[in-house]
């Protein structure tokens, strides 16, 4: 066994997985690129400030689950555990917000939370967030949906379910929140449950415990509270999703693990994960901005999990991706050979074929077994004497045919086959 290994519930990508997990990344925010998503890099560490004022003091995310330390300047800075809050903290600090609405971002990356590692559940997550920032519109909420919907379905998964409610606006979440203080201050709760019924409320409808879930199985839900305007809202987002074809259920007492949500609040769901069954969610987040200290501006986006996508593809027996490391192999048999091969190579990767060789002079053998291996559809065969002669072996390494092709024809004919 090595020495040292990954930290705990931190999962290593090689080949030829990595391959599955680099395709379901990609194709995640392939759909938001098609949307008109401009991509963003951001910090993975933030001022611990950022988070706990974003998030919410009362979430188990900024009291749980945040890798802070302070650093050598002796500020506090946490790995980032989401990605929404260092978006607008971009988008204020660089004055995106005062420029054409919406801002229409997208990123991808790992994310940070000290969990007990389970299967489907990481300290070290990998996701793809967008965030659309600047318009209060329901249309934007339907088009942020339809955006992840798609891009789970551009990877063959199917066997997945989106759960959808509203968790109001200004005008009827104080309301609310009195009316379900109200029922769950009449039960017997813990200190701490308690504690966090006094500072968010919903954060107790969110708790997993199967008798927290018993005893409030009859409190009040905010989908039948909402204000006039927040129940508009509501139906128009869900009138654009039936008119874009994303199926979706309606969840009165879904509540996401984030402060900041408002209004449109969904969740995607693979039972074929069991417990940890989340693949992503988001939702909008109407004052955000100004809670940030910038202008008073709405926003709505979502956090897909790469891990959990791929963790479900595997449960429906799917796979996403190329295993595959190079579509050609070079099989070099000698000097002359080594040098004209690794030229023909060059002008094929310069045309956008994928190519490797065989090095430490490998006899015939072994490198065939190499090329197989590699997942090449073509192998290139030569010794000093094809050289001299002036030709190239190529391979079909599918049915083992090999014809002896001109030096300064093989990249026109490997092009051609592979197309």
């Amino acid at each position: 066994m090595s020495e040292f290994q990954a930290p705990k519930g931190v999962p290593d990508y090689l080949p030829p997985e990595s391959a599955e997990f680099v395709a379901v990344r990609d194709g995640l925010l392939n759909t938001a690129r098609l949307a008109g998503y401009g991509d963003v890099e951001l910090p993975i560490f933030e001022d611990t400030a950022l988070f706990a004022r974003g998030v919410g003091e009362s979430t188990d995310v900024v009291s749980k689950e945040m890798y802070t330390f302070a650093d050598r300047g002796e500020r506090s800075v946490t790995l980032r555990p989401e990605g929404t809050a260092g978006v607008m903290r971009a988008v204020i600090e660089h004055g995106l917000d005062r420029g054409a609405l919406p801002v229409k971002l997208c990123y991808a990356g790992p994310f940070f939370r000290y969990e007990r590692p389970q299967a489907g559940r990481y300290r070290q997550l990998q996701q793809v967030g967008v965030e659309a920032i600047g318009v209060d519109d329901p249309a934007l909420d339907a088009e942020v949906i339809a955006i992840a919907d798609a891009g789970f379905r551009s990877l063959g998964l199917d066997g997945f379910r989106l759960e959808i409610t509203s968790l109001g606006d200004d005008t009827c979440r104080p309301q609310y929140r009195e009316l379900l203080q109200s029922f769950l201050f009449k039960l017997d709760l813990d200190d701490d449950t308690r504690r966090r019924a006094e500072i968010n409320p919903l954060r107790v409808l969110d708790d997993k415990r199967p008798h927290v879930r018993e005893m409030t199985a009859e409190a009040p839900v905010m989908l039948d509270h909402l204000s006039d305007v927040a129940k508009q809202h509501f139906e128009t987002v869900l009138a654009h999703l039936d008119a874009l074809g994303v199926p979706y259920v309606i969840n009165p007492r879904m509540v996401r693990g984030l402060d900041y949500y408002t209004k449109t609040t969904f969740e995607f769901v693979h039972d074929g994960l069991g417990a940890q069954s989340g693949i992503g969610g988001g939702g909008r987040y109407d004052g955000l901005m100004r809670q940030l200290g910038g202008q008073d501006l709405s926003g709505i986006g979502f956090g897909l999990g790469v891990d959990r996508t791929v963790l479900a593809l595997r449960a429906e027996g799917k796979t996403a991706g190329n295993p595959s490391r190079c579509d050609v192999f070079g099989v070099p048999l000698g000097e002359q050979s080594k040098l004209v091969l690794a030229t023909v190579a060059a002008r094929l990767r310069a045309a956008g074929v994928r190519v490797d060789l065989a090095y430490g002079d490998r006899g015939m053998k072994g490198a065939m077994r190499a090329a197989d291996r590699s997942g090449a559809r073509i192998a290139l065969v030569a010794g000093d004497r094809d050289i001299e002669a002036g030709t190239i072996g190529v391979k079909d390494l599918a049915t083992g045919a090999q014809v002896d092709i001109p030096a300064d024809s093989v990249v026109a004919e490997v092009i051609t086959r592979l197309a």
